[in-house]
């Protein structure tokens, strides 16, 4: 049976339930987001090519986001606690693999099995949110995303120095065990809630009267018009963070040292830091703003901003200080994917399935990595990276324009379809 909260306390407990999840996000936030500082050393240690390497990353953002549909169905039936605890052993399990990885198919074993975890926990803890929070759904989701945007700023420098003292393998083992045995604790704290709450704030984006199960969902145009969107959109920014200390180091800046607004370093380092800090900040912020002004209109706001930072990277990004500013930029308007999606999902198709709906349309975060990552590099791999950032550019202004024209107008026209006739949730 699910693990639920239940009676008149249930609003007030919602904002315990967000700050556990985003706890859990923080932990998984180094799969993704610390893999560049692993690449070099391992490349340099085992002598494997970036592209070897890369492969293992793709292979994590597979397991990550195709599988949590299934995840998130054993959340929608059985609560939240036991997919985060499995996450969390996973987690561990998956990084004490990679410390001790000497062959290319025992890398990829394990970023497979960090995957697995990590979608486990995302999907999770991105679909609790949606749930407790009716009205605000783009602020909770972007809240709990934050915790993975954001998490690996604070440990960009610590796990540098483990690198550096005592050898990435250390760095994989210590880490691994401390953030898969933080989820494994936080997670017995997880519960959904056991009635149907309703939104205590005015909002613009109207809920939908009944729940869409996800064959249903799967049936609708609308889906796959938001998935199409969502592959598009992240393909323009996995080209940049996926491979972002290769940009740093084509372009001559990864190890020249900065000072910029208190932080002195190389200019890696003190990108990656502000940009995991932006990166978090944006799911939030742009959350918080679709909630008040609408969510196709945030869209294409963001979107906007987004080809306009990437754009700016590719033409100014040989200087240092420019270098820093423009890939900020480009995390900052690239986060907001992780709580607009999602909050535009369950807005339209309902909270009784969310977890696993949303968790559908997350694959397209898979998607995106499978397209755009291994056909950026193979551009890349010529000296060409000004091609791949106009590809990231022009794919983030043909999704903000499809958020006006085409899905809009889709959402309306289902909302007058679907309302006179559905059933309560």
């Amino acid at each position: 049976m699910a693990s639920q909260v239940s009676g008149a306390d249930e609003h007030q407990g919602r904002w315990f339930q967000l700050i556990i999840g985003i706890i859990c996000m923080v932990m998984i936030a180094n799969l993704q987001y610390g893999w560049n500082l692993f690449v070099d050393p391992m490349a340099h240690q085992q002598h494997w090519t970036r592209a070897m390497i890369g492969g293992a990353f793709g292979m994590f953002v597979l397991a990550e986001t195709w599988l949590v549909p299934v995840e998130s169905w054993f959340v929608d039936r059985f609560g939240p606690r036991i997919v985060v605890m499995l996450g969390g052993i996973l987690v561990a399990l998956g990084w004490t693999l990679d410390s001790a990885a000497n062959t290319l198919p025992m890398l990829y074993t394990a970023a497979i099995i960090s995957g697995i975890g990590a979608g486990a926990v995302y999907g999770t803890c991105v679909g609790n949110a949606l749930k407790w929070f009716v009205g605000r759904r783009g602020l909770a989701a972007g809240l709990t995303a934050a915790g993975f945007g954001a998490g690996a700023a604070a440990t960009v420098v610590p796990i540098q120095y483990v690198i550096a003292s005592h050898g990435y393998q250390s760095a994989f083992l210590w880490f691994g065990l401390v953030q898969g045995g933080v989820i494994l604790v936080a997670s017995q704290f997880l519960r959904m809630p056991a009635h149907r709450l309703v939104a205590t704030v005015p909002t613009p984006n109207k809920q939908t009267v009944r729940s869409f199960s996800p064959l249903e969902v799967l049936k609708t145009p609308m889906f796959w018009v938001l998935y199409v969107m969502f592959v598009l959109v992240a393909s323009g920014g996995l080209i940049v963070t996926a491979q972002f200390a290769s940009i740093a180091a084509d372009f001559g800046v990864a190890k020249q040292h900065i000072s910029l607004i208190g932080l002195t370093g190389t200019v890696l380092t003190v990108a990656l830091i502000i940009d995991n800090v932006l990166n978090g900040l944006a799911r939030p912020f742009f959350g918080w703003i679709s909630d008040r002004l609408g969510r196709e209109e945030t869209m294409f706001i963001a979107f906007m901003l987004a080809a306009l930072a990437i754009w700016s990277l590719s033409y100014y990004g040989h200087d240092p200080v420019m270098f820093v500013i423009a890939s900020g930029a480009i995390y900052f308007t690239w986060g907001e994917i992780y709580s607009l999606f999602p909050a535009t999902c369950t807005d339209t198709y309902g909270a009784k399935y969310a977890t696993t709906n949303a968790g559908m349309l997350y694959t397209a975060k898979g998607t995106a990595a499978a397209i755009a990552v291994p056909t950026s590099a193979l551009i890349a791999g010529a000296g060409d990276w000004q091609s791949v950032l106009w590809m990231g550019a022009i794919a983030n202004v043909v999704v903000a324009i499809m958020a006006m024209a085409i899905l809009k107008p889709m959402r309306a026209a289902q909302r007058r379809r679907t309302a006179p006739l559905a059933p309560a949730e």
